[in-house]
This record gives structure tokens, C-alpha cells and sequence, in this order.
């Protein structure tokens, strides 16, 4: 999938934006071709850098991460001083600008994150993390997708505050077992730790078209290019899984998946590949133009004291979670 760049999104070019509609809506737009091997050799820089200042690092992606900092490598004094020491050694290492967000859990964290992108931090306090998520849209909220986000703005939560106001049995009835979870966030709660030993549930791989696909030829072959991507991931892991998930986005950003469960381990490439293909077959004639595909295997087989928490600028009472950030170069 292609990202757009800051400039460009001023036109309204964004991700998933047919190569076609990105061109009208900037005419001088610029396609750079992807560089793989030079995302992974800077992204194991920055990480390196997290590395410099705390263990306790889970990573999100190539350039994004949470970091607990509590006990910091740097002895820093507090968390907004280490966010500014770690964007500062990224810059130093690879020329790159970051951001990060730093507050009292994980959930703010990443929401802070975004606030001061591409070239800032932005810190949420214990006493203003209520407030401020009921301000925010929910659709800005981790693990609420697009279409859980227009459902909610069907029951009338558009804002922290409106999903706030709905009680946990509510929330239970129309979203199941994601309840829990909406419950907790609304009120600025997660009391995830940061986990460097986290194990990963899934692996996937997805692409964005240059145009709209309608030839099931040409929507197969992107298909059994994301399945090998795929592929090379989990022979590469030792990490086989027993679901398959195909992905498909339509012209209209219309989203469906396919993903039935197999008895048993996907344990070769060429059973992946058919399981792919068995899967966006279901969808033929499509609806209408392909814009994007992915494939997803999970469900794997096998093969800090509160009271120490570093403060997120000085002196804390709260006496509350460790703080954590979530740290991003762009």
C-alpha cells in the first residue's frame, strides 16, 4: 500500500487512492517506487535508538513502538525529556523527523502520538486524560475500524463523550465482546503493560492498485503476490496458522473478508496460495472494481510497580500507571 506524503495529503491524496483520482487531485504528484531493503536497514536504526533507552520496547510497525520508560537506560528525569532524546538520536541517526506520545497508559499514548506529527510530542497527564478523550472523535480511537466507527455514529457516539454516556450492557448488546474495551476507553482507561515479549497473532500483507480491477485474472495475481508475501513471513518465523483471511476493497471503499478455519495448520506455500484463491473466488463476478486485496493467516500453533513510575514532566501525585510512549519517525 502506498502512503502519501504530508504535501500531498493537502490535495486530498491519501492511501488506498486509486493512482488515477490521486493524479486529478494533484496533477504534479510524484510516485516514488518502494524500497523495501532501505525501510528495514533504517528501521532496525530506530529501533536501536529505542534500544538506547529502555528493554521494555513492543514494536507496532517499522518506525512505531511503544516504549516503557520508567526505568529509562538514560536516567533522564522524566518521560517528555526521554521523548525528546529519542526523537532527537532518530534525527541524529538516520535524518529522520518523529513524534512521539507520552501519557499513563498505552491506549493515550498512541493517541498522543498523533497530535504533534511529523516533527513534535505531545504528553496527556493523568489529570486531563478523562476530558480529553471525550473530546476526541471515536473514530481516532485504537481498535474502533471504519466500520465500527459508522456503526457507532448510527447509535448516536460520535465523540469519547457520547460512547462515555453509553452504559457497559448497552455497549455489550451492539458491540459484543469489544464492550469491555469500548467501556474502559471512553474513560481513559488501559491497563495493558508494555510487552517486548508480545506474541504475534497475525501476519498479513495487502496492496492498494493502480487502478480498479474488474479481470479476475489480474485480481488473482495480486491475490497469490500478497500470499507469498505472506508466506515468506511465517516460513521465515516458524509461525504456521490454521485461519485465512482474504481482504477485498471495492471502488466505492466498500470492505469484505473471507476467512474460513482450517482444521489444521497452513504448513506449505502452495496450500496457501490455493486457500487464497478459493477465497476471492467466492466473490466473483465482484461488485465492482477491485481498488485493493490482502491476505492474513492467524491463529497461530505453538511451534511495573506503580509507585516507581517516572513522572511524564516532574513532580507526580497521581501515583497512577507507568508512563508509556508511543514513539513514531515519519
Amino acid at each position: 500500500m502506498a502512503a502519501a506524503s504530508y504535501e500531498a495529503r493537502a490535495f486530498g491524496v491519501k492511501s488506498a487512492l486509486p493512482s488515477v483520482t490521486a493524479l486529478r487531485r494533484c496533477p504534479d504528484l510524484v510516485f516514488v517506487p518502494p524500497r523495501f531493503d532501505v525501510y528495514k536497514a533504517v528501521s532496525r536504526q530506530i529501533h536501536a535508538v529505542f534500544a538506547e533507552f529502555t528493554d521494555l520496547i513492543q514494536p507496532l510497525s517499522l518506525d512505531e513502538a511503544y516504549l516503557d520508560v520508567t526505568a529509562n537506560r538514560a536516567g533522564l528525569p522524566t518521560a517528555w525529556l526521554t521523548a525528546r532524546a529519542i526523537r532527537a538520536r532518530i534525527f541524529e541517526e538516520t535524518g529522520l523527523t518523529a513524534s512521539a506520545g507520552i501519557s499513563y497508559n498505552k491506549f493515550l499514548a498512541k493517541l498522543a502520538s498523533d497530535q504533534r506529527k511529523p516533527n513534535g510530542q505531545f504528553a496527556v497527564t493523568p489529570d486531563m486524560g478523562q476530558a480529553w478523550v471525550e473530546t476526541l472523535p471515536v473514530s481516532r480511537f485504537h481498535g474502533v475500524g471504519p466500520v465500527t466507527a459508522a456503526k457507532m455514529k448510527q447509535l448516536g457516539i460520535e465523540t469519547g463523550a457520547d460512547l462515555r454516556g453509553k452504559t457497559l450492557a448497552f455497549l455489550e448488546q451492539h458491540f459484543g465482546s469489544s464492550a469491555d474495551w469500548y467501556f474502559a476507553i471512553a474513560r481513559a482507561r488501559d491497563d495493558r503493560p508494555v510487552n517486548p515479549h508480545r506474541v504475534r497473532k497475525s501476519s498479513g500483507s495487502e496492496t492498494t492498485f493502480d487502478r480498479d480491477l474488474t479481470d479476475p485474472a489480474d485480481i488473482e495475481r495480486g491475490v497469490l503476490q500478497m500470499a507469498d508475501d505472506v508466506w515468506g513471513w511465517c516460513e521465515k518465523a516458524g509461525a504456521f496458522g490454521r485461519t485465512a483471511t482474504v481482504k477485498i476493497k471495492f471502488q466505492d471503499f466498500r470492505q469484505i473478508t473471507r476467512s474460513p478455519s482450517l482444521s489444521c495448520a497452513i504448513a506449505d506455500q502452495a496450500t496457501l496460495r490455493q486457500t487464497s484463491l478459493d477465497l476471492v473466488r467466492s466473490i466473483y463476478p465482484p461488485q465492482s472494481g477491485v481498488r485493493l486485496v490482502g491476505v492474513t493467516v492467524s491463529n497461530f500453533e505453538a511451534a511495573h510497580d506503580a509507585n516507581n513510575a517516572l513522572p511524564l514532566f516532574g513532580s507526580d501525585k497521581s501515583g497512577t500507571a507507568d508512563p508509556a510512549a508511543c514513539a513514531r519517525a515519519g
